[in-house]
């Protein structure tokens, strides 16, 4: 057909390719065009010995117009397709990655955010530990429920929506400023809608979760706890998407991947601002229900009577449409485990002899819930890269990883997940130090203790670190997209996981007898 029937003989005899059993004779690309290059020829006129049809598999060649000879440059290629690790006829192109980092490249761009999130978590507990003492947490006991609900917002919210914003930016969706502008009202809007009923629904799980242990309600407990949680929830969320919505777009301008700062920024000021809005607000509420009870009521009306309007411009949005109606089951199932966490720590530092455990909570959830928002922020964006949500890819296995592929295969997300493990240890003797040098906190730091809350810490992310490579492909794999689904579940997990081991350490702490004059002071 194409003038060259010694040289196709040659070809089959010499040069073959195994693939799924077959033996596939090698043909590079000129060897398929006639001698003036016009049509190219159909596989069907390759014919084996017995007139079957042969399958071939293509080869560019490159022979030169310096009069290389195409044998030689036949050669070449069926050397190198040896070598290569593909050989198969019919996989497709693997999809080019965006996450080309070396473990020092990740973790020098992970370590400053890191350590800033981490400080704004020691600055919460900082709060936390003076607030403790304040009399609406002392007569309200319940929002030391709130705390951990109110403070996982930045994971439900903020953190899903730096998530959200990272990866339109990383696939290109945020590159007019049409299309920026667009991603940023939706998403704004979303948050709203999502902080205020959250909120909502935070305040009645506290009250609940009040009165199972002792039988007691107050009606004017109940309206304080909604209309602190309301208003702390929709300001904090206003505030940290404005901050999330800057550091993405900076991010991009400087060249710096999105899903290594972004979310550990929003909590390093998520921790700080949400504490410090619920504290004063509730005790400014507080102060009011004896002569102005009618504020309370008229504060949580105000901000529901807003949903509306939030609802109306979310759902102009394509892009936020969709988590408008199916984004609720994670953000209001993290709230409830969040608050599991929170009934944990009202019955635990209630009692004067764990008080020290106040300072500690914030740190130790909030760093790992940090990581662990990395890592399911950069697996998803790596899915993203391959595909949509639902197709199947071997990117994205929905059986149940094992720890050795988590941590120790050579895919950059098990790079990244070594990263993050390792700068648990480190990062927190930072967070200890500077506790005690601002003598913060009611626990002198022992040898003994440290050790208990280092096991702590290192057990906490290691055990979400190993869910989120397992949560975010499994998602991945029922079409659920990552970004709105995984990190609510993840740093609520981190906050009960986190504070139930920290619980845990101060009561062994307690009967192994190391208790400081410091305790309960």
């Amino acid at each position: 057909a194409f003038g060259r029937k010694s040289f196709l003989e040659q070809l089959l005899q010499k040069e073959t390719h195994q693939a799924n059993g077959a033996v596939l004779p090698i043909v590079p690309v000129d060897c398929l065009t006639s001698p003036d290059r016009g049509q190219m020829v159909e596989p069907s006129n390759f014919l084996g010995p017995d007139g079957d049809r042969v399958e071939v598999v293509v080869l560019e060649s490159r022979a030169n117009a310096k009069g290389v000879r195409e044998e030689d440059a036949l050669l070449e290629n069926g050397s190198q397709s040896n070598e290569s690790d593909d050989t198969s006829t019919d996989r497709g192109p693997e999809p080019a990655s965006p996450l080309k980092e070396t473990s020092f490249s990740i973790g020098l761009q992970v370590l400053f955010p890191f350590l800033l999130a981490g400080f704004g978590t020691v600055a919460a507990g900082m709060v936390l530990d003076v607030v403790q003492h304040w009399d609406v947490f002392k007569y309200v006991t319940e929002v030391f429920i709130l705390v951990p609900a109110l403070l996982g917002l930045k994971g439900n919210l903020e953190m899903t929506l730096a998530s959200r914003l990272s990866t339109a930016a990383n696939i290109g969706q945020m590159d007019t400023p049409k299309e920026l502008w667009r991603m940023i009202t939706g998403n704004m809007a979303l948050i709203q809608v999502q902080a205020t009923v959250v909120g909502f629904l935070a305040s009645i799980a506290a009250v609940v979760f009040g009165w199972i242990p002792d039988g007691h309600f107050s009606i004017d407990h109940a309206v304080l706890l909604c209309a602190s949680s309301v208003a702390t929830a929709f300001i904090a969320s206003l505030v940290l998407g404005m901050i999330m919505i800057g550091v993405i777009i900076g991010s991009r301008k400087m060249g710096i991947n999105p899903d290594n700062v972004a979310t550990p920024i929003a909590a390093s000021l998520g921790d700080l601002i949400t504490l410090a809005l619920l504290s004063g607000i509730s005790w400014g509420l507080y102060k009011e229900l004896e002569s102005k009870a009618y504020v309370n009521p008229l504060v949580c009306a105000f901000f529901i009577a807003l949903l509306p309007i939030w609802i109306i411009i979310a759902k102009k949005n394509a892009a936020t449409r969709e988590v408008l109606y199916s984004g609720w089951e994670p953000v209001i199932i993290a709230m409830a485990i969040s608050s599991v966490g929170g009934l944990i720590l009202d019955r635990t530092v209630s009692d004067p002899n764990f008080a020290g455990m106040a300072v500690f909570t914030p740190v130790i959830n909030g760093v790992g819930g940090n990581l662990v928002a990395v890592q399911a922020s950069r697996i998803s964006t790596y899915l993203h890269m391959s595909g949509m949500p639902g197709e199947s890819s071997e990117a994205a296995p929905r059986k149940c990883p094992s720890p050795c592929s988590t941590f120790f295969s050579s895919d950059v997300n098990s790079r990244s997940a070594r990263v993050l493990f390792l700068l648990v240890v480190p990062g927190h003797l930072v967070f200890l130090y500077t506790i005690s040098s601002m003598q913060g906190g009611h626990t002198t730091l022992t040898l003994i203790f440290i050790v208990f809350y280092m096991t702590a810490a290192l057990l906490q992310v290691l055990i979400l670190l190993y869910i989120a490579d397992w949560m975010v492909h499994w998602m991945w794999g029922r079409d659920l997209d990552p970004d709105n689904f995984s990190i609510p579940y993840l740093t609520a997990l981190g906050d009960l996981i986190g504070t139930g081991l920290l619980a845990l350490s101060f009561h062994v702490l307690w009967l192994i007898g190391d208790r400081d004059s410091d305790v309960g002071d």
